[in-house]
């Protein structure tokens, strides 16, 4: 008998999902990983980077780690005076003893060097003038500048981390300032990062306070995706995020070692640093790593908010948004969404057009007047999305709330750890008055099209109710 011929079509779609699905599984199958270490499970992940050297004393190892990823390449250092003093003259060193040929060093001398688009352009016709591979000898500026110029050159690049400051060494993306705004440019990642633990702990006592907080933010953005994932908007990736959270409370239980620079501790900070880039390069997004805090930093970088004059770093501002939303995570856990009126919160959900009103009269006068619009109709739902999502929560909340639980740590023990490091723990700290860390909440919603608890709380209608709990009579942040 002539067996039934069975055609089965599967639209790009569908393959894509299946295809990911299968290769979640592998990555999560024990034999395939069964003895391998943290980073080097991330590893594996990892699209950019290929190889990642952690250790005390390990600076000679650049020329070989230099050698065995650009074989019979030219070298050249980038770094600034502080940077090159620390560290470039050793790695320059290490280099020649590896035999590996090297241009003079490139050395940024400008006292208020930033990551702005001016110094790209200025590394980057100068790496269009030769083949030669950087190797990036600082932190989050150098890194920034030397990843986008490299890419805008066409090669590959090498870091040697001087400062546990901030999770974008091995992070895709350069964070530059442009045209008066801070933007993330997309660019591969460095090939090779090597990380000495007995540099890295010498560097200035708020650089580490900084990378810190950073690393701290991972708990409040892990909720973030847990809700997302809870309410269907974007379901967790396992294996991005287990890079991140897996071992991720460990990293951050000495944050008193982690100030007077203890190598334990610093070795513990970095590498989870390392990890949060890594699980950016395998998701292809800042998800596994950015939640509503991030969206605080972003707002306050947008409107070129300063502190006294200066710049405030990343970490300090990622650290106070952190504090901000879980404190804000506690009055969501002290909501009972089983009372949830599910056709109330769908009757007072606005038309798109006025979501789209309010977006522009909030950003009116500012550089960035289309940005809220942009954002809001990017992650618009219908009412009868709004429903669906609601129901979910409404019908889930005990295990939603013993997931978040389990994720967050009390705000308490969040400002109590922030401050024994030595980070800001109040918004005046940084510059932000109480007054316009309440209106962030609400700006910051705007800005992105990311779901977080900003969502949550316009969605369920509970976002003045919060807001009044923290910043009203007897709240936190009493105005």
């Amino acid at each position: 008998m002539e067996s039934a011929k069975i055609t089965l079509t599967l639209d790009a779609s569908v393959i894509e999902a299946l295809y990911k699905a299968i290769k979640d599984s592998y990555m999560q199958t024990p034999n395939c990983t069964a003895g391998l270490s943290r980073v080097e499970k991330a590893l594996q992940a990892a699209s950019d980077t290929k190889a990642l050297h952690i250790g005390g004393g390990i600076i000679g190892e650049a020329g070989s780690l230099f050698a065995a990823q650009f074989p019979g390449r030219t070298a050249v250092i980038v770094a600034d005076a502080t940077t090159y003093r620390v560290a470039g003259s050793r790695v320059q060193q290490a280099l020649q003893a590896a035999g590996i040929s090297q241009l003079p060093p490139f050395v940024f001398t400008d006292p208020g060097l930033y990551a702005r688009y001016d110094y790209v352009d200025r590394l980057t016709d100068f790496l269009k003038g030769n083949s030669a591979i950087p190797v990036a000898v600082g932190s989050g500026t150098i890194n920034d500048l030397t990843k986008l110029s490299s890419h805008l050159a066409g090669r590959r690049y090498m870091t040697v981390a001087t400062a546990a400051s901030m999770d974008g060494y091995t992070a895709f993306g350069a964070s530059i300032t442009k045209d008066g705004a801070k933007q993330t440019f997309s660019c591969p990642a460095p090939q090779a990062v090597l990380a000495d633990i007995d540099i890295i702990r010498h560097a200035p006592a708020q650089m580490t306070a900084s990378g810190y907080a950073d690393l701290f933010a991972k708990l409040t953005a892990g909720a973030d995706w847990i809700l997302a994932d809870w309410m269907g908007v974007e379901p967790i990736d396992n294996q991005a995020w287990a890079i991140v959270q897996d071992g991720l409370k460990d990293a951050l239980a000495d944050p008193e070692g982690a100030r007077r620079g203890d190598a334990r501790a610093i070795e513990q900070l970095i590498e989870g640093l390392m990890l949060g880039g890594f699980a950016m390069q395998w998701s292809k997004s800042s998800r596994p790593a950015s939640g509503a805090e991030h969206q605080f930093s972003h707002l306050w970088n947008m409107e070129h908010h300063l502190n006294q004059g200066q710049t405030v770093s990343h970490g300090f501002q990622v650290g106070i948004g952190m504090l901000a939303v879980t404190a804000f995570y506690e009055q969501v856990l002290n909501t009972s969404f089983e009372d949830l009126d599910v056709e109330a919160c769908c009757d007072r959900w606005p038309a798109d057009e006025e979501i789209e009103a309010r977006a522009r009269e909030m950003f009116k006068g500012t550089d960035f007047p289309d940005i809220g619009v942009q954002e809001t109709r990017a992650k618009s739902v219908t009412r009868r999305q709004l429903a669906a999502q609601l129901q979910q929560l409404k019908d889930y909340w005990p295990q939603i709330c013993r997931r978040l639980s389990d994720q967050l740590l009390p705000y308490k023990e969040v400002k109590q750890r922030l401050q024994l490091v030595g980070a800001p723990i109040e918004p005046e700290e940084i510059g932000i008055s109480r007054r316009r860390l309440r209106d962030s909440f609400v700006r910051a919603q705007y800005i992105r099209r990311r779901f977080t608890v900003l969502d949550l709380a316009v969605r369920t209608g509970y976002m003045d109710r919060w807001l009044d709990a923290l910043f009203g009579k007897g709240g936190i942040w009493e105005i």
